[in-house]
Order: C-alpha cells, then sequence, then structure tokens
C-alpha cells in the first residue's frame, strides 16, 4: 500500500504548508499515540521521548506532537535539541515506548520534518508507519482528563549522549595530538560533537555551533563541507568532521581540504574492521559508486544494493545479517555500535581506523579510487514522473548505450524534496556531467 505522507525519512515539508502545519502534526501525535497504546507491551502507559534540531519551528511543531500524545493518554519525556541518532540511542536505552525526533535533517531551515523510532532504536517498520497514517485522518478525540499524558524534561540528555559516543571509541585508542576541525552545521549537534572529540584527547576546532533558528544546514556542514575544509588548511588541522543539521550525515576532509564521502569512509571502516576479524559483506545503495563494489569484491567483502535512503540500507543488512552499510551522502552504519546512522560515531570509528593503522585518511584510502559521478537535481512540480516523459526516456537509454559496461545511469525522484535527481557514472568526469546535463535537460524540453 502507498504512503500518504511518510516518505523514505518521516514527513518533511515546507512549514506552514500541509502536513508540516500544528495542526496536522498535533493530529500525527494523537494517531502515533493511539497505535503505540494499542501495540505496547507490558504494564504502564507508553512514554515517548520528543528530540528535534535547532530550526525555529521546532518549538511550535513540538508544542503539537506534545498535545497530541498527550490526548492520547501517552506520557512525553523531552531533550530538547538533540542529533537524530541521539534520540534513537536514548529511547532504546531509557526503555521507552518511541522516539520522535523534529528536523528536516540537510535541509534549509524553512523546512521541517517528523521521524519516529521504535522502542529499539530503529526506524519504524512501514507496517506501523500505514498504521499510524490510517489514523491520522480519523477524527481526533481525547482520552478523559484523569487518563491525559504528562510532560516532562528529560535530565543530562546532553551527558548521557556524549558518554555514549565516547563509548563507540576503542578503551586502548584516544585522539591525543591530533587537531581535528569539527563542523555542526549550526545543528542538532552544535552543543554535543565537539565535546565528544575533545574528551577523547583531540584539540578541537568548532566551527558552525552558533545556531540561531534560521541558520542550520546554511554554507555549513556535510551538505556545505567547504567551510570545513577552508577551516582545516586555515589552521593546519589534521582532519575536519562535517555533520548535516540532524547530525546522522557525515563527510570529511584530510589535511589538504581534499574531500571524502560517505563511500570512501564506508571502504575506511570496512578495511579497518578486517583487520580484527572477517567481515561478510556490506551494503550501499543504487547511488553508491562502482568503484566500492569492485573494491569489496577483490578483498572478498560481500556487496549489495539497497534503494537509496538509510532505512532501505538497514533493511538490506538485516536480512543479510552484515554490519555494515552506507551512503555516499554520508549516512553510515555500523550495526556493533549502533541501530542507526550516526554522524559522530561514524567519525570515532574512521578515526579508530586512522589511529590503528597509524595512517592518514589519504592514506587509508589511497587503494579506492571512485570513478567520475555526475548528480544533477532538477526542480520539478509535485506528482511528476519522469518515466512518461518520452524524451527523458529516450535520452536516457541513449546514454545507457553509449556507456555500455564502462559506466551507468540512474533516474530517482527524491523521496524528500520535489527533485528529479539524475546520475551518471562514466569513464571520465567530462563524459559523465556531459550525459547528465543531457538528460537533465529534457524535463523541461
Amino acid at each position: 500500500m502507498a504512503r500518504k505522507y511518510f516518505g523514505t525519512d518521516g514527513i518533511r515539508g515546507l512549514v506552514g504548508v500541509a502536513p508540516i502545519t500544528p495542526d496536522f502534526v498535533m493530529r500525527l501525535g494523537y494517531a502515533a499515540g493511539k497505535v503505540l497504546s494499542r501495540n505496547g507491551s507490558g504494564s504502564g502507559r507508553p512514554t515517548v521521548l520528543i528530540g528535534k534540531d535547532t530550526r525555529i519551528s521546532g518549538y511550535m511543531l513540538e508544542a503539537a506532537l506534545e498535545a497530541g500524545f498527550s490526548a492520547a493518554g501517552v506520557d512525553v519525556q523531552l531533550a530538547g535539541p538533540m542529533p537524530t541518532p541521539a534520540i534513537a540511542y536514548l529511547t532504546r536505552a531509557l526503555r521507552l515506548s518511541a522516539g520522535v525526533v523534529i528536523s528536516a535533517s540537510h535541509n534549509p531551515f524553512q523546512d521541517n520534518g517528523i521521524k519516529f523510532f521504535s522502542q529499539y532504536g530503529t526506524k519504524l517498520p512501514d507496517a506501523v508507519e500505514l498504521e499510524i497514517e490510517a489514523g491520522i485522518d480519523q477524527p481526533m478525540e481525547c482520552v478523559p482528563a484523569e487518563q491525559l499524558g504528562r510532560a516532562k524534561r528529560l535530565d543530562d540528555s546532553q551527558g548521557r549522549y556524549i558518554e555514549f559516543c565516547k563509548s563507540t571509541f576503542p578503551n586502548e585508542l584516544d585522539l591525543r595530538g591530533m587537531k581535528i576541525v569539527v563542523d555542526c552545521a549550526h545543528g542538532a549537534a552544535y552543543h554535543i560533537a565537539p565535546h565528544v572529540f575533545h574528551e577523547l584527547g583531540a584539540k578541537v576546532i568548532p566551527i558552525g555551533n552558533t545556531p540561531d533558528g534560521f541558520n542550520i544546514n546554511a554554507g555549513f556542514g556535510a551538505t556545505a563541507p567547504q567551510a570545513m575544509a577552508a577551516a582545516v588548511v586555515q589552521h593546519g588541522a589534521d582532519l575536519g568532521i562535517a555533520l548535516d543539521g540532524d547530525a546522522d550525515r557525515l563527510i570529511m576532509c584530510d589535511s589538504k581540504g581534499r574531500l571524502y564521502n560517505g563511500d570512501e569512509l564506508l571502504y575506511v571502516m570496512v578495511r579497518d574492521r578486517m583487520s580484527v576479524g572477517p567481515v561478510a559483506g556490506a551494503v550501499g545503495t543504487l547511488m553508491t559508486n562502482m568503484a566500492l563494489e569492485v573494491a569489496f569484491k577483490e578483498l572478498g567483502v560481500g556487496f549489495a544494493r539497497a534503494k537509496v535512503g538509510d532505512r532501505y540500507v538497514l533493511e538490506v543488512m538485516q536480512e543479510r545479517g552484515w554490519l555494515f552499510g552506507g551512503e555516499g551522502s554520508g549516512h553510515l552504519l555500523a550495526l556493533d555500535k549502533h541501530t542507526t546512522g550516526d554522524g559522530i560515531v561514524s567519525a570515532l570509528q574512521v578515526l579508530s581506523a586512522l589511529k590503528r593503522s597509524g595512517k592518514s585518511l589519504d592514506k587509508c584510502c589511497s587503494e579506492l579510487t571512485l570513478y567520475p559521478q555526475t548528480l544533477i537535481n532538477v526542480k520539478v512540480p509535485a506528482g511528476f514522473d519522469w518515466t512518461k516523459n518520452a524524451a527523458m526516456v529516450a535520452e536516457k537509454e541513449k546514454a545507457e548505450k553509449e556507456l555500455g559496461d564502462a559506466g551507468r545511469v540512474l533516474i530517482r525522484a527524491s523521496g524528500t524534496e520535489p527533485l528529479i535527481r539524475v546520475m551518471v557514472e562514466a569513464k571520465n568526469q567530462q563524459l559523465a556531467e556531459t550525459m547528465a546535463r543531457r538528460i537533465a535537460d529534457k524535463v523541461t524540453a
């Protein structure tokens, strides 16, 4: 059954425009609360943890969600601004019924969204999301006054999560002697990420750590890593770490400012784990660079592709019993460390690889050379179906014929924005750019 409201990463959109409105979000909280009440295990009333990033709209949506849950008889704990993976961890650690994050991740501040975590710290199964959707359009009621949910602040959510992140780094290692630029994207990790790396011994230069409600992801973070790279060169740092607005993505750079995407960082993580034991396989997506697949094959590591979206990467990992997966955009998963993608935890896995090997990031990636890849995002009207655009289909088929086995073409609709993403991988950058532009131009042709 097709989902009406939930996309690949929760419900997301422009604030003030359906569905990101106070009345809808209140009904969403109520519907989710009723589902949790029906599906809950054990005794006692359900309790939900709510976190958010630093967008100005977070206050409004937090209040609406709280009201909806209370009306359904669900207690609420409020964590305040916290990374998405922190809510996943705290929900599981505190044995709560579910976690909710108010965030639009890497999108600009005008957008916002809602995503849920199960009691196990994982994304909600599709069946549960569909059950919640079915309840949203039903009349909203209210439990009797004596059954209303209560709300309270969660004490020291920041400290609890910092200690969890540090626990994923090997006890026998530290970061002493390293100077690291940490770019928080003016987002949810602004008061957390610098502390994690500092407490492990690094000299930290924080940037993008002064949120004002409007500057999240604006010129900083994983979607604008040039600020991190410039700061690394300026300060003579050893490394740069860039997170996105809700801190579940990671992009890094070396001392020269050379950027490393999620495919390269996944390679570093897997190679490091192979030094301490066998790695059965890793999961990428349809967008994962072909070079990574070839490199894993040469190492004897299995590789599978999932649909784009970290939830789908996780599903394939669980199906195959594999621990590692990720996306080129910087969503990385190490299931022996966390139940979901976590930018800070992933950075610590890369840093442990560097410390354990004694190599630089550049040296750790020296045997992996990514194929030239061009990605063009094309804005389209809502509901646009590229498969019904004859010109696009014809141009795609023409490009695929020209590339043969030496490249590939992928066209997909974004699950979070009104965009068509056109990706071409080819033997050289110019060819990839030319073919991608030819296809993208057919959207308006």
